[in-house]
């Protein structure tokens, strides 16, 4: 049985820009700017009326518009900026060009909800999207050929994992409630089965991978883990939960080192080098309430937690076992919705999140939009909500991909993709960020660097964008100064 109809699901007027200032302002002196910032497009066409709701949202303040980055990049090499000051800076810029955001692309090719999510690890483009029937695309929005389509068993298939093979990249590794861990190409072939459960009461809620000490973890609904080498060895399978493992992480610099959590309230992190039964973990990490996902940071000193109710945490490898922050958010669980997840930015210290606003909580607010929260990954700040007035749909996955430039997010089961107009002297901008950073793309078949362009508007207030339910985005976001 459907929830029970909340007041944010209401349609509320057209709203373009969702802003927090230090000091309110009168309507008569934000509706000229609303009217000028409104998305112009194909998907958000409604013109903003004078009747139209003019939010605020107190705390929020807009970052100071950078100075130019070309001179932050040159005084850092001159050695008078020191690199966290560079890293904001660059930070601030991205953030700024959050306003240059559009739809250009849409597809639907599920039947049923979107429920896993995973970026190529070479091709900025290119993602795989799974289905809660089992179909699998892989989608490379940036070329206008059919994309890849791979056709599931249907109910009972869904795919609650997937990862690129790094080590043959025309492969990806599946979990699913199919019962099956696996390895398959592009074509369909399934390559390896690494866990088969033989059982329907037996699935694979999780996965992850690690290139470079060659392993494959797998959670199932049991609570059990199982940790395989890639050439298909079982190393063990132990019971670590007492219910459900939701989500696994490998650390992306100590690889040895794993995250699991679960709906048994807990968040556990383990040494593989070490693990001898299900009480040799290193930290056990108590939750109020069941959890969704356990990610590292690009960098491994952080760990981001999402529990099924309103609470977001961050944990710093100084301490693991205390919290840095707590971030309340609104992303309660419901049965037929895919579980809500927060991720972190691959180049920036940002989390982002969809927001299931609940009526419930003392901060909701009446018509409160259904947006795309950005935070700062350090103090827990909103930094900015993304929103189109065209749509209501609750964005359950988000993640950018590795280069930091695009943000897919999946919302029930059509896709659509975002982007950004080029301009003039980008690419130039981007090879000297490139050249400070020492992080620099390439993709072997085309022997080149690949970079992706978009435009760069500093200096604008943000806009918040949202799309429809049942959508994927793609966010095309890299602004990196004037």
């Amino acid at each position: 049985m459907a929830p029970k109809k909340c007041p944010e699901t209401q349609k509320s007027p057209d709203v373009a820009v969702l802003l927090k200032s230090k000091s309110r302002r009168s309507p008569q002196e934000l509706e000229p700017e609303a009217k000028k910032l409104c998305v112009q497009g194909p998907v958000s066409s409604r013109k903003c009326e004078s009747c139209c709701l003019l939010a605020e949202l107190s705390s929020l303040q807009i970052p100071p518009q950078s100075s130019s980055i070309i001179r932050d990049l040159y005084q850092h090499k001159l050695g008078k900026a020191t690199w966290p000051s560079l890293q904001q800076g660059l930070q601030k810029s991205f953030l700024h060009s959050l306003a240059s955001y559009r739809v250009f692309q849409k597809a639907a090719p599920f039947d049923r909800r979107t429920t896993s999510l995973a970026w190529h690890p070479t091709h900025p483009s290119t993602l795989a999207v799974g289905s809660k029937g089992g179909d699998i695309m892989i989608w490379n929005f940036g070329i206008k050929d059919k994309p890849i389509f791979l056709k599931g068993i249907g109910a009972g298939g869904s795919i609650t994992g997937l990862k690129f093979n790094h080590l043959n990249t025309n492969q990806f590794f599946a979990s699913s409630m199919e019962g099956t861990t696996r390895l398959q190409d592009f074509k369909g072939n399934i390559l390896r089965v690494y866990a088969s459960s033989n059982s329907c009461k037996v699935w694979f809620c999780s996965l992850d991978v690690s290139a470079k000490s060659r392993v494959v973890v797998t959670g199932d609904n049991m609570g059990h883990v199982i940790l395989m080498s890639t050439d298909g060895k079982k190393l063990w399978n132990l019971r670590m939960h007492k219910k459900k493992v939701a989500h696994v992480a490998l650390n992306p610099c100590c690889d040895w080192l794993l995250a699991t959590a679960s709906i048994d309230q807990t968040v556990k992190i383990w040494d593989l080098r070490q693990i001898k039964g299900k009480d040799s973990f290193l930290y056990s990490l108590p939750h109020r309430h069941p959890v969704n996902a356990a990610c590292f940071s690009p960098d491994g000193a952080r760990l981001l937690t999402t529990d099924q109710n309103n609470e977001i945490r961050v944990y710093s490898a100084s301490q693991w076992d205390t919290p840095l922050s707590l971030i309340s958010h609104p992303h309660r669980h419901f049965q037929h919705l895919t579980p809500i997840k927060a991720t972190w930015h691959s180049r920036h210290n940002l989390i982002v999140v969809g927001r299931y606003p609940d009526p419930n909580l003392k901060s909701c607010v009446p018509y409160e939009l259904r947006t795309i929260d950005v935070f700062d990954g350090s103090s827990g700040k909103m930094m900015c909500q993304l929103y189109d007035p065209g749509y209501s749909g609750i964005t359950s996955l988000n993640e950018f991909n590795p280069m930091g430039d695009t943000l897919a997010s999946t919302m029930g089961v059509i896709i659509f993709s975002f982007g950004a107009k080029k301009k003039i002297g980008h690419r130039k901008i981007m090879e000297d960020y490139e050249d400070a950073v020492g992080q620099r793309y390439w993709t072997p078949q085309m022997g080149a660097r690949s970079v992706k362009s978009s435009s760069c508007l500093i200096g604008q207030k943000y806009p918040t964008l949202r799309v429809g339910a049942g959508t994927l985005v793609a966010w095309d976001t890299v602004g990196l100064g004037h």
